[in-house]
């Protein structure tokens, strides 16, 4: 992690990963195999940076930060890395701990 060299005030991160290029979001059924986020590199994004959202698999120590909202499930097909504006559009759902959610990237 300290490798991506993540700047302060950077507050959202989306993760693209080999998931995508295995199109693991468009099967139907949980892939097991599916890259996430190794318990260490979880902890050092909480302790060493700014952010606030991360678009990944979901991960226990990114939960046990309240301040950090996850997006799970992207579809990062044919986006390529870069810096982008993001914009997410949750659903307001009642008593739900989580809602589907329309995000825009914005370069």
């Amino acid at each position: 992690m300290k490798a991506l060299n993540i700047p302060r005030g950077v507050r959202r991160v989306l993760f693209r990963t080999s998931n995508t290029d295995r199109k693991l979001m468009w099967k139907k059924e949980f892939d097991t195999s599916y890259v996430g986020f190794m318990k260490d590199g979880a902890k050092w994004l909480v302790e060493n940076t700014d952010i606030k959202l991360v678009g990944v698999p979901t991960h226990h120590v990114f939960l046990e930060r309240r301040e950090v909202n996850l997006l799970e499930g992207l579809k990062l097909d044919g986006v390529p890395a870069g810096i982008y504006s993001v914009h997410c559009l949750p659903l307001r759902l009642i008593g739900a701990d989580g809602s589907p959610t329309r995000c825009i990237l914005i370069k």
